[in-house]
């Protein structure tokens, strides 16, 4: 790949009437990546940012230095240069609550997961409640549920609430039970299953809607407890290079918190937030419409979160056809074909782009159905998504492409699935599962992310897992379904342009031409030629946005910044 002379000279005369008086940061001493305005990766070795945070060219050193006479220099000590990363599904609060509670992600057993409740209880005696998530049957090699009682042997004294890692269900202890006041007679609520001893009485674990039977008791986390888990998330989503985020679902409460840490310039990555459905909060924050690019961009509200069914592990995903490990269930459908239609044209009519949560093939194809009879009377110029789109048959993959909604993908799931994904699906279903290169191939569009917390926030894991298939393990050989690996070219687009497309923020962010905003990170590998195994291995050094540094490795910097 070549510095291409032609592409630089537009970049950097693009920005020239802001250049002259402008000129704030030089970064020098690196070697750089980005797209083209027609998707072509491109190097540079040098950038030029303009005093209001924006890139005013990127090119060699030598044409761009007579420029930045009066800029600061950045001696970027020959580390790779990139634009930040965006990760199209997390979930921002979500990741810093797990930072203070009971963190069961990477438990390799039953045991190891009840060590670290007990722990986290004793390090914690005034906790009404003890909380947390990531704990996985299936890595845990159960084969079955956990249970109340297993639950006991950690904390008997005081309630135990603990999300499963996918978020799709909750293990409860027998005190949250009892306070709870669920019972034998106690009915699951639609969209919902309340796993149950032989006698009929709850086990322990509740899936999807049945959650809330527990966590309707769960005392809500206080504002500083928000507030400190809000940092925490920030903090994490830098040190990874994370510069952008779809936060997918949020409430009344957590709007005020960003819209608070926007007002005190506190806000270090961009948050490109969801409404958590279309019921009471929905109509408190779409009194005033979508809302874009406050606070220098760093804050947005201009789309609607929606379920259509739960998760493939809990096996809550909606089937067209029976489990098989499980013949007498086809998974949960959350709402009725109606319901379904309604609360999307709800959200469209307000001008919200429209972003469901779609697992199972019978899911996915419910909303390809329930858009196609919406769209001809509304248009795709919202952009609307589907979420995780995991596991479609591969007609519908087409009927997708066609309907021009963007598949809003998570590749470390795959790797994370793919054993259970199997014994849940069977080898005939597998053909459309974790598809991101037939969605290519058939014309679509792909924006990648992580779904953190349920996997890691790291980008590097993700784009291992796009090209390679397989866990950092190495496993399976050749990786899983292997005709789905995606180039790292592919991939890196789905974490930065495509993530912005399917924001709505591609002339903002995502790449680092002329007018954008200077979000980049500096790395220490050359992710395009290094072994696909060495990826994860990837170390962020800094992390900038909107032309300020607001992470630095350690080892790095002399002085803390951001």
């Amino acid at each position: 790949m070549r510095l291409a002379t032609a592409f630089l000279l537009a970049t950097v005369l693009s920005g020239a009437a802001q250049a002259a008086t402008f000129a704030a940061t030089f970064v020098e001493n690196v070697k750089g990546y980005t797209f083209d305005g027609l998707g072509r990766l491109q190097k540079f070795e040098a950038a030029l940012i303009d005093d209001s945070g924006k890139i005013v060219g990127v090119g060699t050193r030598d044409m761009l230095k007579p420029r930045a006479e009066k800029a600061d220099v950045v001696d970027g000590g020959g580390a790779v240069m990139l634009p930040g990363l965006i990760d199209a599904h997390g979930h921002v609060m979500g990741l810093g609550q797990m930072a203070l509670e009971v963190d069961l992600s990477g438990t390799r057993s039953l045991e190891e997961g009840l060590e670290r409740v007990k722990a986290y209880a004793e390090a914690n005696p005034d906790a009404k409640w003890i909380r947390g998530r990531g704990w996985n049957q299936e890595v845990w090699g159960l084969g079955r549920f956990p249970t109340a009682e297993e639950l006991d042997s950690a904390v008997k004294d005081r309630p135990v609430w603990l999300a499963r890692v996918d978020g799709h269900a909750g293990w409860a202890n027998s005190k949250a039970i009892q306070l709870a006041k669920v019972t034998a007679k106690t009915k699951a609520p639609s969209g919902g299953e309340i796993i149950r001893a032989e006698d009929g009485t709850p086990s322990g674990v509740f899936v999807d809607a049945a959650e809330s039977l527990i966590a309707r008791h769960v005392p809500a986390p206080t504002a500083a407890e928000q507030e400190a888990a809000l940092e925490a998330a920030l903090k994490t989503m830098a040190s990874v290079g994370l510069t952008g985020v779809h936060d997918a679902g949020i409430d009344q409460k957590t709007w005020a918190l960003y819209r608070r840490f926007g007002e005190e310039g506190r806000l270090t990555t961009r948050i490109y937030a969801m409404i958590g459905g279309v019921d009471k909060d929905f109509d408190a924050l779409s009194k005033a419409g979508p809302q874009d690019k406050l606070y220098d961009g760093r804050l947005s509200l201009r789309a609607v979160k929606l379920y259509s069914d739960g998760a493939l592990g809990s096996r809550g995903a909606a089937l067209l056809e029976p489990y098989t490990d499980a013949p007498e269930s086809k998974g949960l459908a959350f709402h009725s074909d109606p319901a379904l239609a309604n609360m999307i044209s709800r959200a469209i009519s307000k001008g919200y782009q429209v972003n469901v949560h779609a697992i199972g093939d019978a899911a996915n194809r419910q909303v390809l159905n329930t858009f196609g009879k919406i769209l001809p009377y509304t248009g795709q110029g919202l952009r609307h998504r589907i979420e995780h789109a995991q596991v479609l048959k591969p007609e519908d993959i087409k009927t997708l492409t066609e309907l021009g909604l963007i598949a809003s993908m998570q590749p470390t799931h795959a790797t994370s699935d793919w054993q259970m994904a199997e014994k849940r699906l069977g080898e005939e279903r597998l053909d459309g599962a974790y598809a991101w290169k037939t969605v290519l191939k058939s014309g679509g569009k792909l924006a990648f992310g992580s779904d953190f917390p349920v996997e890691s926030p790291n980008p590097f894991y993700g784009l291992h897992a796009a090209v390679t298939r397989q866990t950092q393990d190495g496993e399976p050989e050749g990786g899983w379904l292997p005709e789905q690996k995606v180039s790292m070219i592919e991939a890196f687009y789905a974490f930065t342009l495509g993530a912005a497309h399917a924001g709505h923020q591609e002339n903002q962010v995502g790449s680092l031409a002329a007018g954008k905003w200077a979000d980049f990170i500096l790395v220490d590998k050359d992710i395009f030629s290094a072994p696909p195994q060495e990826l994860p291995k990837t170390k962020v050094l800094e992390t900038w946005v909107a032309g300020e540094r607001v992470y630095c490795a350690e080892d790095r910097c002399a002085e803390k910044v951001g």
